[in-house]
């Protein structure tokens, strides 16, 4: 499946997500479900993924059949980005609170990614405030 996400300038980029269901039956409402949340996270990596390399597989699946109560869904989220493979994993009695777990890891290993390549107050930010002439 693919999630097209617009940007600014009348393009669109994608980002394919993949779902796997391991001792469950798919629904169309989880799948939505899924694309909604998962597909949010396109836009803290838009400016990494301008050829749509960015892939997402999440799995969920039941651990057991015989247990009925307690963390019995097991959701796994894999984010490719370009030389880099971001993981997400929980356990949780509710598929939905799973998915929104999984898609909050998966943003806060996003944003400490990001922070890489974030020019730090020490070079280019003093030297960009130079040039504007706020220095």
């Amino acid at each position: 499946m693919e999630l097209y996400w617009k940007k600014r300038s009348n393009t669109w980029n994608k980002m394919r997500i993949d779902i796997k269901y391991t001792n469950l039956d798919s629904t169309p409402a989880m799948n939505e479900y899924i694309n909604e949340k998962i597909g949010g996270l396109g836009k803290f990596i838009k400016r990494m993924d301008e050829k749509g390399a960015a892939r997402v597989f999440v799995e969920i699946g039941r651990s057991t059949k015989h247990h009925h109560k307690g963390a019995v869904y097991h959701l796994e989220g894999n984010l490719e980005l370009p030389g880099k493979l971001l993981r997400a994993e929980t356990e949780n009695w509710d598929v939905r609170l799973g998915v929104d777990e999984v898609r909050n890891i998966l943003e806060m290993e996003i944003k400490k990614y990001l922070e890489r390549f974030r020019p730090q107050d020490s070079g280019g930010q003093k030297e960009l405030r130079k040039l504007r002439g706020k220095d």
